[in-house]
């Protein structure tokens, strides 16, 4: 017995309704993409191992999918290299390429390999499939799609204001409202790392620190202090933990924090700037708010950093995220290029969506209108009927062989087709066809001359 298929974890097959509804996304939110200015690129689905590695932090390595060199990748492995049972090694041996862990990247790489072609500033937006070897649960996958809005070579706040109403429109419009967008600064990140004495531990800080929501202050502080940050500098740092108030509250707390923090300083500048102006300008429906605690783990980010959590009510991670990075090009040989990005988490977004039954209902709806199949000379004048209706833009099908009516009639309620149109031996003669309204189940009979009266019906 041939052995049942089956897929790797963290993948899935969509069936028609659910790539439907994927699409919707796609569409909204390329539409508010290209409103706000940004052009279209994409990469391709693998870089060279040395393009990703090393861009992502210790955890983001670990997560990256490898690619087996072709044909005989062990012939130039050294015997020590085995003996040694060295997984870095080795790999570098036998692998030189990697599926993307992320879409910023490899971004990053093309505006300095197309450094000459681009005008910058350089708005862009990227939706592609991306991969990681995480462990699959509820909204993370090994293999998902993100969609990307980034700008290089411009290091204004209007850009990160700009970012903020992006969102604000995209969830809007998907009808997700009362989306709370968080933000931080790294500045300020940096900042506490140095007042509360732990400057050389940041990377670590911060990582720890933006598992707050999942492991808590408990899980932290024992992360924290696996990782060499002492308990007195986490004892500063706890008081920022549970910090709460108005934005302007916020602010003005961590000003007084850090006014010894040259850079701290500056990070809270720059959120009072980006908050105000929002303030000023408007949101249609999501909350701006102030995290202190998001971290977004990425070493890449040196300015703000943004995360959109879900509606309250769901259970649910980020949605959204990203953030400044001023130097990223810098690690392909071009100085000096800032950028600041946002990315929307197409999976789970669907997923919330789904759950909320906000996507429009008719949105999966592939067929308006089938014809039955009598025999062939109907069927032959059922599908002149149809030419005619799909040049109308009218999604239309003929059932192709002719089944008993009962099969045929199932098979459009299976696919929900709102209208069945019956052309038998008497309508071909009269030159009619006959419409069934499948939620009415009433019948209207046009003339096949005058195809224009069931379209102004419809």
């Amino acid at each position: 017995m041939a052995q049942k298929p089956s897929i790797p974890k963290g993948t899935r097959d969509f069936s028609p309704s659910e790539v439907a509804k994927r699409n919707y996304i796609f569409d909204v939110v390329k539409k508010h993409f290209q409103t706000f200015g940004f052009q279209p690129i994409e990469t391709p689905s693998f870089e060279n191992s040395e393009t990703l590695m090393g861009k992502y932090g210790e955890e983001g390595d670990r997560l990256i999918f490898k690619i087996l060199n072709s044909g005989d990748y062990l012939a130039k492995v050294r015997d020590e290299t085995y003996t040694a049972k060295n997984s870095t090694s080795l790999t570098s041996k036998i692998s030189e390429k990697a599926l993307r862990y992320d879409l910023t990247v490899p971004f990053a790489r093309y505006v300095v390999m197309h450094q000459n072609e681009i005008d910058f500033p350089f708005k862009r937006y990227q939706i592609q499939p991306v991969w990681r070897a995480d462990r699959p649960q509820k909204g993370r996958f090994r293999e998902f799609f993100q969609c990307d809005a980034d700008v290089v070579g411009s290091d204004s706040l209007l850009q990160e204001i700009e970012l903020v109403q992006l969102y604000d429109a995209v969830f809007t419009d998907l009808k997700l409202t009362a989306t709370t967008i968080k933000l931080n600064n790294r500045k300020i990140l940096a900042g506490i790392a140095e007042v509360i004495g732990a400057k050389e531990r940041l990377i670590d800080f911060t990582v720890a620190l933006d598992k707050l929501d999942k492991i808590g202050v408990a899980g932290i502080t024992k992360e924290m202090l696996d990782k060499g940050i002492s308990e007195a500098a986490i004892e500063k740092a706890k008081p920022l933990f549970s910090l709460s108030g108005t934005n302007t509250e916020q602010l003005q707390v961590l000003g007084e924090l850090l006014k010894d923090s040259e850079e701290g300083t500056k990070g809270v500048a720059e959120l009072t700037f980006i908050i105000t102006a929002v303030e000023k300008l408007g949101l249609q429906s999501a909350n701006l708010t102030i995290d202190v605690t998001l971290a977004r783990g990425l070493n890449y980010y040196t300015g703000a950093i943004f995360e959109v959590g879900a509606p309250s009510g769901v259970q649910m991670g980020s949605i959204g995220g990203g953030g400044r990075y001023d130097d990223l090009t810098g690690i392909f040989g071009l100085k000096d290029v800032s950028g600041v990005g946002i990315s929307f988490g197409l999976d789970r977004i669907y997923l919330v969506l789904e759950e909320l039954q906000l996507f429009p209902e008719a949105i999966d709806q592939a067929l308006v209108v089938l014809c039955v199949n009598f025999g062939e000379k109907e069927a032959f004048t059922a599908l002149q009927l149809v030419t005619n209706l799909r040049k109308n833009g009218v999604k239309a099908d003929v059932y192709p062989s002719s089944a008993k009516m009962q099969k045929q009639m199932k098979y459009a309620n299976k696919r929900n087709v709102p209208y069945v149109i019956l052309i038998g031996e008497q309508e071909v003669s009269d030159g009619t066809f006959v419409v069934k309204n499948m939620q009415k189940g009433d019948q209207q009979t046009y003339k096949l001359a005058n195809v224009s009266d069931f379209l102004d019906a419809l």
